[in-house]
């Protein structure tokens, strides 16, 4: 489709959807105009599962331990 082509098809809109088709395009300008943040770009697989291994801990900090090393079995060196 080209641009000719689309502006045909928006003039046979009503006013307030050509309205609604602004509105669309201004939403996917700002949404896919932005660049990508540094942090996900440069991002190594270290980094990634070290940031997924924090947030999937994130409020378990004062979670009491549910074993200690009284019980275990076998220590393994």
């Amino acid at each position: 489709m080209n641009y000719a082509h689309l502006i045909e098809k928006l003039q046979i809109l009503p006013a307030d959807k050509q309205a609604e088709v602004l509105d669309f395009v201004e939403y996917l300008v700002d949404h896919f105009s932005k660049p990508v943040p540094p942090i996900f770009s440069e991002c190594s697989e270290h980094d990634f599962s070290k940031l997924s291994m924090t947030q999937a801990m994130r409020g378990l900090e004062d979670e009491p331990a549910l074993y200690t090393e009284a019980d275990t079995k076998e220590r393994w060196q």
